[in-house]
């Protein structure tokens, strides 16, 4: 009786200390609004992304990229739905060991390096987006029903091939969110 209990203790403890069940990423406070020129996502932000191996990952100077997909699609009753919008949005870091300092571009702004100092101010420019024009106003009618899809995910990380026997946890590292989808009428 004793060792079933200790079995099922230790399997107990191997499935919590597993990083394939560790929490999930996910996206999250996703808002968008109408402007004058159109549909903007005000705040998008992603949770749940860096994990201690990650984190360890990216201080030891590997570049990690996000990958953001945005779509945007014209509900229809009885034919399928028309996209009217696709984006996809990039957020890569990388560490300076050197100088100790983060550098983060962001394709939505041009790719213009954005430098920090503190992991935490780094994290939380990779994992949000903010004030992205996503339609324009002559692309949508009043009154009219459509549908926003989110999704985030880890870019494939390519190392030099003598790296991938040093770092073999970055695969331990992977995430992609579920599709987030909003429904709306504008």
């Amino acid at each position: 009786m004793k060792r079933k209990i200790s079995i099922i203790l230790l399997g107990i403890l191997f499935l919590t200390q597993n990083p394939a069940f560790a929490k999930k990423a996910r996206l999250g406070d996703i808002t968008i609004t109408n402007t004058y020129d159109g549909l903007e996502l005000a705040y998008l932000n992603v949770k749940g992304t860096f994990t201690a191996e990650m984190r360890k990952a990216v201080l030891s100077g590997v570049p990690t990229t996000f990958l953001f997909f945005v779509t945007v699609y014209k509900v229809r009753r009885f034919w399928s739905d028309n996209q009217i919008a696709d984006i996809q949005i990039t957020h890569t870091i990388k560490y300076h060991n050197l100088k100790k300092e983060f550098v983060i571009r962001r394709s939505w702004e041009k790719n213009k390096p954005i430098t920090v100092k503190s992991f935490k101010e780094a994290r939380k420019l990779m994992s949000e987006i903010s004030h992205l024009k996503i339609v324009p106003s002559d692309k949508l009618e009043k009154g009219t029903r459509y549908q926003l899809r989110a999704k985030a995910k880890l870019g494939k990380v390519t190392l030099p091939l003598y790296l991938h026997y040093i770092l073999m946890f970055v695969s331990l590292w992977d995430f992609e969110t579920d599709w987030h989808t909003i429904d709306f009428v504008y």
